[in-house]
């Protein structure tokens, strides 16, 4: 078995995990590690933009105020303010490598930027590259990685487990110390032994059949970090986007919040808006009350959709704004000029994950989290519209210059013996159609019992299923040698099963969480975090 040996361990090639790189890279060999293809990520799929306080008219305590409405009280206050805060200073680093935001011609406002509108923000703050943000950082974040000579980029390559001192029993001190890593394309499985682990493999959506997330999102994070005894927090709070592209040939394509943002509205099919119905901000509510509401119309009126109207807006400014977006419509027969789009909520974004500092550090020592797959504080029960992109930016330079600081010896790391992968007696798999018909069940089962509104019943029948299917996934995880396909589905699996031991635990609505059988908030205790360690479930309030 080959084994690697680095300063820096990093996997994902998202946002967080080049950012973090480049800032780790002057300092010793980087080592970076994607499962598909260098450019795919959630990060290149990011329509929107980032937010970011960067005109005269509005404040960082605004910003602060808006996300913590929208965190519906479980927000760490303390972590908002800092990432916050520290926005700027990352959007100056991002354009003196190279990304440019879109600007104004001419305008009285203070800034030169071209900021856009989002739900849930009360100013213009949303700094964009057109409806293509997320695709133009990674552009120039992975050319600047490419040519650092102190990193090396791996594709096609997934973790298949952390390697922890208390694993390799040698030590009380359960310290990540690298991982048994699979090259999809080969087959063939290695070691990598390093001080410094990051976690940057962003989020689930795929544990759900309908999603605006790219395949690789498959809560790999989450899975492994868990395994090995991580703290898991706030599982139960996933983002369902509003507006995903409803159309047979584009069933994960998102409809940027932007579109709201620049005067879009939700109507039926008949043009009619109905959001004013379910908040005074209308189509401008925070995202999980716009997808609670089509939700509402779509069951109860028994339509396959709803329609978003952005087209008073005129095909001047929708072509200039949102080609992305314009392009994809027209070439499904969707003119945005003249047509309403069909929309429908898909799972988008985690606001839980391993808890995790600003500067990334987990429960487990020498294993680093940051950007979705980290849960911070910063979103509690419900992420502000574009703050995901700021979190990754911030605290994947946090990170780095707290593993810079870290006095664990490399050397110390290079004399621990990592075993060869055992095979034992799996062989070559001739059941692959169970892989695909478990995934597809452990999705459906998610869609149906685990979605945007939950009962106790829905969720107990969930679990019954989630268990069966990770006893057959165990059992074929053990028969046959691994491959990428068996390694998601176990993850999802897993990722499943944290989620639904979250819901069950919170006897309440917040944010995201919505259970008919508890529709209101428990104002009978204070608000608190739902925590998983292994298999304990437990509560801890929020820090103050």
């Amino acid at each position: 078995m080959d084994l690697f040996n680095c300063d820096y361990f990093i996997v994902g090639t998202g946002i967080a995990g080049l950012f973090s790189a480049l800032h780790l890279a002057p300092y010793g060999k980087v080592l970076l590690v994607t499962k598909k293809h260098k450019a795919e990520s959630n990060t290149n799929y990011a329509q929107g933009g980032i937010a970011c306080v960067m005109q005269d008219e509005d404040s960082i305590e605004q910003h602060v105020k808006d996300t913590l409405i929208a965190g519906d009280g479980l927000c760490d206050e303390k972590v908002v303010k800092q990432i916050i805060s520290s926005g700027p200073a990352r959007i100056v680093e991002l354009e003196k490598m190279g990304v440019n935001f879109s600007e104004l011609e001419a305008n009285s406002s203070g800034t030169k930027y071209d900021l856009g509108q989002e739900g849930g923000h009360s100013r213009r703050r949303i700094l964009h590259v057109g409806d293509h943000t997320g695709r133009s950082i990674e552009e120039v974040l992975l050319k600047k990685v490419l040519s650092e000579p102190n990193i090396t980029l791996m594709e096609h390559c997934i973790v298949i487990d952390l390697i922890t001192t208390s694993w390799l029993k040698i030590d009380n001190e359960n310290r990540c110390v690298g991982a048994y890593v699979l090259d999809s394309r080969t087959g063939k499985i290695f070691a990598v032994r390093s001080p410094h682990t990051i976690l940057a493999t962003g989020g689930g959506g795929k544990v759900y059949l309908y999603t605006t997330n790219p395949d690789i999102a498959t809560g790999d994070g989450f899975a492994i970090a868990f395994r090995r005894g991580a703290v898991i927090k706030n599982m139960e709070f996933i983002q369902f986007h509003p507006t995903c592209l409803y159309h047979p040939r584009a069933r994960s394509f998102l409809i940027t919040e932007a579109v709201r943002g620049e005067g879009g509205i939700l109507v039926d099919e008949k043009g009619n808006s109905f959001m004013e119905k379910y908040d005074p901000r209308g189509s401008l509510a925070t995202r999980d009350i716009v997808a609670r509401a089509i939700d509402n119309e779509m069951k109860t009126r028994g339509i396959p959709c709803v329609y978003l109207d952005i087209r008073h807006r005129g095909e001047a400014f929708l072509k200039t704004r949102f080609p992305m977006i314009y392009e994809k419509c027209l070439s499904l027969g969707i003119d945005m000029a003249r047509d309403l789009i069909p929309v429908v909520p898909a799972a988008h974004y985690f606001c839980g994950g391993i808890a995790s500092t600003v500067d990334g550090i987990t429960s487990i020592p020498g294993l680093y989290a940051c950007g979705e797959v980290a849960c911070t504080g910063l979103h509690g029960a419900n992420r502000l519209a574009s703050n995901s992109l700021l979190e990754a930016l911030v605290c994947a330079y946090e990170t780095a210059r707290r593993i810079i600081k870290d006095p664990y010896s490399k050397d110390k790391v290079r004399k621990i013996s990592i075993p060869d992968w055992q095979y034992g007696s799996a062989v070559p798999s001739d059941e692959a159609i169970v892989v695909s018909h478990n995934w597809l069940e452990v999705r459906t089962c998610m869609w149906d019992y685990v979605g945007i509104v939950r009962t106790t019943k829905r969720l107990e029948r969930a679990e019954r299923r989630i268990a069966n299917l990770q006893e057959e996934i165990a059992e074929y995880y053990l028969r046959y040698l691994v491959t990428m396909d068996i390694l998601e589905l176990r993850n999802i699996a897993t990722v499943a099963r944290l989620i639904i031991l979250s819901a069950k635990t919170r006897k309440e609505s917040r944010g995201l969480h919505y259970t008919l059988d508890y529709p209101e908030k428990d104002n009978s205790r204070p608000p608190y975090d739902t925590i998983i360690v292994r298999d304990e479930v437990k509560h801890s309030p929020v820090p103050k």
